[in-house]
């Protein structure tokens, strides 16, 4: 919308740089161009305001497919208009010399034109395509079959309107065939993920059996190493045994032999200690029976004392020491038994 300023009952126009501005004044034209700014009587001016800018048509409609399906399409539409003089023309683009706002409405009668041609062309493809056809290759088809639509429309050229673009947002059913559609597909993903998730406990189950046979045969593996050492351990005791024993049998016989040494040693030391007390006693009896028998008997009493009794004192009657003396003093030297 152009920008209009009051001074002194003049008024003054700034329009924007995409915008063309047509003033006519007495019914002649005296500004043509984008980008004005002019000052103007309200009362003589006569203004029209032209968008030449590029714009986006948003539309959305209902269409019936060849198997009597309802779809909604959602498409946009890029259109500029390219003969503003054509378009001024045409359709009523004039503004209020006060307020810069249009009159009319001319930019919804050029939706109006470009929504309705786009929805005959589009009814047009979908009303002979099957609704699968359609959700598959409908968007490229309608895209194509509107663009030739729109370009063919011999009202938009008289009218300055050029077509840009245009793209077909989609094309969608409704939401019931919507869901029903998408069941098979979601079956057929779930299947998979069963069949995945199957596969994988399978696998799991198989690498388990691995395992539990790695550990069957480790353990198998572990007993039979037990076996063999049981196995090694008896013989290294039964080994030791014998080694043992043929130690103790070896330590036996020396201890045998030293004690028969020993015996033979002591029995001859008896033997030679026995038959020096025999030739001792033999030369003793001999020396005895050689000597004098007072001197025996001297011999005998002294021996006789050196077994008694220490005797300390001895005390002696006159009588008895008498008949000793006597008996001491007889003349053949003898002592009374």
């Amino acid at each position: 919308m152009a920008d209009i300023t009051r001074r002194f009952g003049w008024r003054h126009l700034r329009s924007a740089p995409t915008a063309h501005i047509r003033h006519h004044k007495r019914g002649k034209l005296t500004h043509d161009g984008q980008g004005l700014s002019f000052w103007y009587r309200s009362l003589s001016a006569a203004l029209s305001e032209v968008p030449v800018d590029d714009r986006e048509l948003a539309m959305a409609f209902h269409a019936r497919t060849a198997d009597f399906q309802d779809v909604t399409v959602q498409a946009t539409v890029t259109y500029r208009i390219s003969d503003p003089a054509e378009a001024a023309n045409r359709l009523d683009f004039s503004v209020d010399p006060d307020t810069g706002s249009w009159r009319g409405a001319p930019l919804e009668q050029i939706a109006t034109l470009l929504t309705e041609t786009a929805q005959q062309h589009t009814l047009d493809v979908l009303a002979r395509t099957p609704l699968a056809a359609a959700l598959v290759d409908g968007v490229a088809s309608v895209r194509e079959r509107v663009a030739t639509g729109l370009a063919a429309e011999p009202r938009l050229p008289a009218t300055g309107i050029d077509v840009v673009a245009v793209r077909v947002v989609a094309i969608r059913p409704e939401a019931e065939v919507e869901r029903a559609l998408r069941t098979p597909a979601r079956e057929q993903i779930q299947q998979e993920a069963d069949r995945a998730t199957y596969e994988r406990r399978a696998v799991a189950v198989e690498r388990e059996r691995a395992i539990a046979e790695n550990e069957l045969a480790s353990q198998i593996e572990l007993a039979r190493r037990e076996e063999q050492l049981v196995d090694q351990r008896g013989t290294n005791a039964r080994r030791e045994a014998e080694e043992k024993a043929a130690a103790d049998g070896v330590r036996t016989e020396a201890e045998a032999a030293r004690k028969v040494r020993l015996a033979r040693a002591e029995a001859e030391a008896a033997r030679e200690t026995g038959g020096a007390r025999a030739e001792a006693q033999a030369a003793w009896l001999r020396v005895h029976g050689e000597v004098d028998p007072a001197t025996l008997h001297a011999l005998a009493a002294t021996r006789l004392a050196e077994n008694l009794p220490r005797i300390e004192s001895l005390t002696l009657s006159p009588d008895v020491l008498t008949g000793l003396l006597a008996k001491l003093g007889r003349p053949d030297g003898g002592v009374a038994a």
